[in-house]
């Protein structure tokens, strides 16, 4: 599958909350309780939701298929909300995500370089992330892409409760 990265703005709210929501659904369908899934999904990627975190200043990119430009995938940088002891130029990445036919593409590497960038760009010295424990893959993939963890933290997903790591990288 062929596709493209750029920029989000403002008018891509439904794209980034369409995506969101997908790539959640797929990445814990059969790990977290479905009504847990909805409920998080619905506050959490809500278009309302991009809203405001467009509204506060974050750095989103979209990837879209290079053919009819439907969303793929997508990260969002925000200001840090993670248990850890915040330093001068932290910025977290907040979400990474890339719909399964993209894996073994490219896109989740060229998702992370880009967010890189960008908080690069902005003046950032560290990049911080929260990823749910049981989630191995992912691990694996922010290892590899120079974050060791930094710390731990419980993370509420509808009415459950889940232990998360928290994953840090310097820039």
């Amino acid at each position: 599958m062929d596709w493209r990265l750029r920029r989000a703005t403002p008018a891509d709210i439904a794209a980034l909350s369409l995506v969101a929501g997908a790539t959640f659904l797929e990445a814990f369908a059969g790990i977290l309780d479905g009504a847990d899934i909805v409920a998080h999904v619905t506050r959490n990627s809500s278009p309302d939701a991009f809203a405001r975190y467009m509204g506060q200043g974050a750095i989103a990119n979209l990837a879209e298929a290079e053919a009819g430009a439907a969303p793929l995938g997508y990260t969002l940088l925000t200001a840090p909300d993670l248990p850890v002891a915040p330093k001068p130029g932290d910025i977290e990445l907040k979400r990474i995500y890339a719909l399964f036919p993209t894996h073994g593409t490219g896109l989740g590497p060229a998702l992370m370089a880009q967010a890189i960038a960008d908080a690069q760009e902005a003046g950032h010295r560290r990049l911080l992330l929260g990823v749910y424990g049981g989630n191995r893959r992912a691990q694996r993939f922010y290892e590899k892409q120079g974050f060791t963890v930094a710390g731990t933290r419980r993370f509420l997903v509808g009415a459950t409760w889940h232990d998360d790591l928290i994953y840090a990288r310097s820039l």
